[in-house]
């Protein structure tokens, strides 16, 4: 069941899988608008940050009282 904290842990892996698809189109590219090193920390970190959303969203879920 779709409970609040759940719901925003499922909109925020929504969000880091969004930039991180945005990060590997824009390093394709050849020349990223926020340079290499930027797009390549924003894919970094918004990989890892969406698989954790949605963990914690799927046990959200699961588990409302916690």
């Amino acid at each position: 069941m779709l409970t609040f904290k759940s719901g925003l842990f499922l909109g925020g892996s929504c969000v880091g899988a969004i930039a991180a698809v945005g990060s590997v189109f824009e390093l394709a590219s050849g020349v990223p608008e926020l340079g290499s090193w930027v797009t390549g920390g924003i894919l970094a970190v918004s990989i890892p940050l969406s698989g954790f959303c949605f963990y914690r969203a799927v046990r959200s879920a699961q588990s409302p009282d916690t």
